[in-house]
């Protein structure tokens, strides 16, 4: 069967809509929340008390001075990783507070 000029494939048409309402970067930054419980381990996750990415910043709230200080040391690696686990630089910086 032939396709009709106005027709397209479900995928494009739901990757065109993301496009156009911006949903691919909320769906990114969820992802990006995600990676870091998974690259972080659960012992790290639950003492992160909240994630938020702003301009390419991720700001980490941690409960524990000592984990913030140790992570603090590895933030380039944390980047990298988190950037390979969205497949796009989303995260330029990480922030602890």
């Amino acid at each position: 069967m032939k396709k009709k000029s106005n027709q397209i494939k479900l995928g494009d048409a739901l990757n065109e809509l993301m496009d156009t309402y911006k949903l691919n970067v909320k769906m990114n930054e969820v992802r990006i929340y995600e990676a870091w419980d998974i690259a972080l381990g659960p012992a790290i996750a639950k003492h992160t008390v909240s994630k938020q990415l702003i301009e390419g910043r991720l700001l980490i709230r941690l409960d524990s001075a000592a984990l913030r200080n140790e992570l603090a040391y590895a933030k380039s690696k944390l980047i990298k990783t988190l950037n390979e686990k969205v497949g796009t630089e989303m995260v330029k910086e990480i922030m602890f507070v």
